[in-house]
């Protein structure tokens, strides 16, 4: 009886196993490979060692600016998608009627804003002639090239990761419900003000959240694609230009698989290196109720 619940257990994981095997393993094992070879998409390459991170690091001209563009787009948009979401959680916090439908509203954004069509829609509403500009016009402020500025467009672009909020904000949401409220009535009793009681009571018992939110969207600010992609392509002067866009020029633009797996590899490491970093900051400023044992 044993054995056969074992083997119904198997038989239940095995997709799950397969799939890891055979879509996430294989292609990562392979990717590494392919990072010592010249291989192209048409043909398989012959084994050239480092040559490929030598090159990344000595003749790519675009190899250190994309990885400057990345890291002031990762600098705009993560600092200021976590306060916008914070500020959104602490409002729908409050006591009020329709609350729930409001936070189901302010969610919608996180589904929709990743997709290719919110992307286009976005080049839209920012282009010359756009909505933003027509709106501005009637204010008599003059229109913005939003999207062809070198100074602006990278600006530009983070702002519709902004707007992917949601999730973020359900975390905040969670993590102020559970803020006991005899904390904030002792503070009122001692004369404490709204900002003061934020400082010194809700952000310091959300810094859990805060820290949980600050890595995953680190993450995936660094790997950014499909908004320099679909909005911007790279430009202007490839101000937009971001790590994520190289290697897909790299592997399907010039063909260069080997290339292009070497480049992944390097962003690979990047992340790497600033989530071990920002784990070891967290001793020194995430409050962990049971003191994080």
């Amino acid at each position: 009886m044993r054995m056969r619940n074992v083997l119904w257990g198997l038989l239940f994981v095995s997709p799950w196993v397969i799939g890891f095997l055979w879509f996430q393993l294989y292609p990562l094992l392979l990717s590494f490979y392919y990072s010592f070879t010249d291989s192209t998409v048409v043909k398989p390459g012959k084994f050239i060692g480092l040559d490929n991170y030598v090159k990344m690091l000595t003749v790519d001209k675009d190899f250190f600016p994309s990885i400057k563009v990345t890291i002031i787009y990762t600098l705009i948009a993560v600092p200021a998608k976590l306060a916008f979401a914070l500020f959104i959680a602490l409002i729908l916090n409050m006591k009020g009627k329709a609350v729930n439908w409001y936070r189901t509203v302010y969610y919608l954004p996180s589904i929709l804003g990743g997709s290719v069509a919110i992307s286009i829609l976005w080049r839209f509403l920012f282009m010359k002639e756009g909505v933003v500009n027509q709106a501005l016009s009637y204010l008599h402020i003059p229109a913005v090239n939003w999207l062809g500025s070198p100074h602006v467009a990278l600006g530009t672009i983070s702002l519709l990761v902004v707007w992917q909020f949601g999730s973020s904000m359900v975390l905040f949401l969670a993590g102020l419900k559970q803020i006991p409220s005899e904390l904030y009535e002792a503070a009122m009793v001692d004369g404490a003000g709204r900002v003061r009681m934020l400082w010194t009571i809700t952000i310091p018992l959300l810094t859990p959240i805060i820290f949980f939110n600050l890595v995953m969207q680190a993450i995936n600010a660094l790997q950014e694609f499909t908004a320099a992609f679909v909005v911007t392509n790279g430009g202007p002067v490839k101000s937009t230009y971001l790590f994520g866009l190289k290697i897909y020029d790299e592997a399907f633009s010039n063909m260069k698989m080997g290339y292009a797996s070497a480049l992944s590899w390097f962003l690979f490491a990047m992340i790497l290196i600033l989530t071990l970093f920002i784990f070891r900051s967290a001793r020194s400023w995430v409050h962990y109720e049971d003191g994080g044992k």
